[in-house]
């Protein structure tokens, strides 16, 4: 659809941007309408292959750019019927399925969809439900390994405001006999539970019933935000937001009808639902969808390099956890040179993992960085320019981005110069304009529009952006927002417990994972087993539980007597890097300080450092995502 475009230099994408202003690109008002194009343009081309269990053995279900747009319509047409309109949301609690996709986009054609993460324990999608109004809810059938119907059968009472529950059944995705044998297996549906279906069966697939036209400013989505623990943020999305950064996506991947793009990352967020979906349909490429669970399922993972060779997948996206472990899959007599590249993001990747993932694979990883409230993505390393591994590469086209110096109040002072460490803000067509619960937007704005993201960076002479910290206090595991406040709350039910803080420790394959620094009350007593035992007890998501509780007679606090949390990261630093060069050779002394151009650095002083002693150190050292420097002492 459109000529390749080189943005290999922050002059390049300023000269785009100067030549053909976004305004005249010629977008879509919405993302029903650039379904609608495609199918147009594409029509019988396959826009959707779904493999059933992720595996190489699947029979692929095709479905056409034409079938898409239908399917999109009939499930816009059966919402509309069950009262979704402008303003009133739809939520999802549904694996990566092709009807995933149907809800997602006939949800925003109808009114406004809403993203849950299945893996959320109920109580949390009961939160969900109500912060974002909705009235409909769409998720499984009773099926086995499943606990999808359970978790929505046990909320329905507490749950007044939802009018409908729509239901997929995963059965009718299998041939007979085993689909008859699982429907007979289970109890008959409670009355007013609706079948997807048999609902689209009775809706037309040319037109909108509701004869809506929508607006690039209204609503589309809402997808929350603030990790996987804690008081959700509701992010929403126009349509606005959502085509710009398919389009966006598109010229800086350079995506055209011939790509196949692997979804592996769950249609709950961001990145499965706009890098390989949305962008991808906007461009007529195909999406592998590759099994209800993604990459959570092994036999992907297992099978990944041969589906790479038999659909001649061209890129895929994941999180540093995910290419660690194909690097443990063997790729050796197989056909990858479709792969043009794969995008890295969520959390930092290590020098050692892209240096060990390229050589493998002949293949680019790129880099980037994005967030809920940017739509997706903000900037990645140039496809076709230089890759500085670890900065999170230049801003894409459209996306403006700026570091601001502020005070110690948060009050905007300046912009800053040229590798000046500062906050990382954004703004153009991809920002949202704020979280829907109004409470949630205090100080997230400075003058002109710009959003301050709460992660901290700099920007070199080139253009190149390089995270140095989070202003934020959220702990990021392998790609997954953890909110450390759930953390200290378990751990503050603790009799002898006085306070408690909670931080990421590195991990060379989460990049992150959660500890607990504890200070006990005068007079009492406690082990870290036992502390770790109560949390256990009391925090009720696994990837928040910590895996550490170390006890410190004073937690450091601010001069206004908050936790001083920088303070805590540099400890947990140096307390990994301490455990690994231990394993070398004693005598060895570690410090773990700021510093202002990579947010942190390991200084480790090696009596007597040789070539021996430096190879052993960089070979446990070089997998975790933190500078490290070698002395001689």
């Amino acid at each position: 659809m459109t000529a390749p475009i080189s943005l290999a230099r922050l002059s390049d994408i300023q000269a785009l941007e100067q030549q053909q202003p976004l305004a005249q690109r010629n977008l879509p008002a919405s993302t029903y309408e650039l379904l609608q194009r495609s199918a147009s343009h594409f029509g019988e081309r396959t826009a959707l292959t779904f493999l059933p269990q992720g595996s190489l053995q699947d029979q692929p279900w095709n479905i056409s750019y034409a079938e898409l747009f239908a399917q999109v319509t009939r499930t816009a047409n059966a919402l509309h019927r069950l009262g979704i309109c402008p303003g009133k949301a739809v939520s999802f609690l549904l694996p990566n399925l092709p009807q995933t996709h149907y809800v997602i986009w006939g949800g925003e054609a109808a009114g406004i969809v809403n993203a849950i993460n299945p893996l959320l324990e109920p109580e949390h999608i009961a939160e969900l439900v109500r912060a974002s109004g909705t009235t409909v809810l769409v998720t499984l059938a009773p099926f086995p390994g499943t606990d999808l119907w359970q978790k929505v059968a046990n909320l329905r009472e507490r749950l007044p405001e939802l009018e409908a529950i729509v239901t997929i059944d995963l059965a009718n995705l299998l041939p007979e006999p085993q689909r008859s044998a699982i429907k007979s297996q289970r109890p008959a549906m409670p009355e007013g539970v609706l079948d997807f279906d048999t609902l689209l069966a009775a809706c037309p697939a040319d037109h909108l019933e509701s004869g809506r036209v929508i607006q690039p400013d209204d609503i589309a989505s809402y997808f929350h935000t603030g990790g996987t623990t804690g008081t959700p943020k509701l992010a929403p999305h126009s349509h606005l937001n959502e085509v710009a950064m398919a389009e966006i996506i598109g010229l800086h991947g350079d995506y055209s009808s011939h790509d196949v793009l692997l979804c592996g990352l769950p249609l709950f967020h961001v990145n499965g639902v706009i890098l390989t979906g949305l962008a991808a349909f906007h461009r007529g490429a195909r999406v592998l969808l590759a099994g209800p669970q993604g990459y959570r399922n092994p036999t992907l993972i297992k099978d990944f390099w041969h589906l790479v060779e038999r659909y001649r997948i061209s890129c895929f996206s994941g999180v540093p956890t995910i290419f660690a472990a194909l690097l443990q899959v063997p790729n050796d007599g197989i056909d990858v040179s479709s792969l043009r590249f794969a995008v890295c993001g969520a959390a930092p990747m290590p020098v050692e993992l892209i240096r060990q993932f390229e050589a493998r694979s002949g293949l680019k990883i790129i880099e980037g960085y994005g967030l809920t409230e940017s739509t997706c993505a903000t900037s990645c390393n140039p496809r076709d320019g230089e890759r500085r591994i670890g900065s999170i590469g230049l801003r894409l086209p459209y996306c403006e981005v700026k570091i601001a110096v502020l005070d110690s109040d948060g009050h905007y002072l300046r912009d800053a110069a040229s590798d000046e460490p500062g906050n990382v803000c954004l703004r153009g067509p991809t920002v949202f304009k704020g979280y829907l619960q109004a409470d949630k937007n205090q100080g997230l704005w400075l003058d002109g529009g710009w959003f301050d993201t709460g992660d901290l960076g700099r920007i070199d002479r080139d253009g190149y952006i390089w995270l140095t910290g989070r202003s934020k206090d959220l702990i990021i595991r392998g790609g997954h927002n953890i909110d450390p406040q759930m953390i200290e709350e378990a751990l503050h039910r603790h009799p002898a417990v006085a306070m408690a803080a909670a931080v990421g420790k590195p991990d060379i394959k989460a990049g992150e994972l959660p500890v607990v620094y504890v200070q006990l009350k005068s007079g009492a007593s406690a082990d870290p087993a036992e502390l770790l035992e109560h949390a256990a007890r009391h925090i009720h998501e696994r990837a928040a539980l910590p895996k550490d509780v170390w006890l410190l007679e004073q937690i450091p606090l601010t001069a206004v007597g908050k936790t001083f949390k920088p303070a805590l990261r540099l400890d947990a630093i140096r307390r990994v890097f301490e455990d690994e060069v231990r394993q070398v050779a004693e005598g060895i002394r570690v410090e773990a300080v700021s510093d202002e151009r990579h947010g942190q650095r390991v200084d480790i002083h090696v009596p007597d450092l040789d070539a021996t002693r430096r190879a052993a150190l960089d070979q446990r050292l070089s997998g975790y995502a933190v500078r490290y420097q070698l002395h001689s002492a």
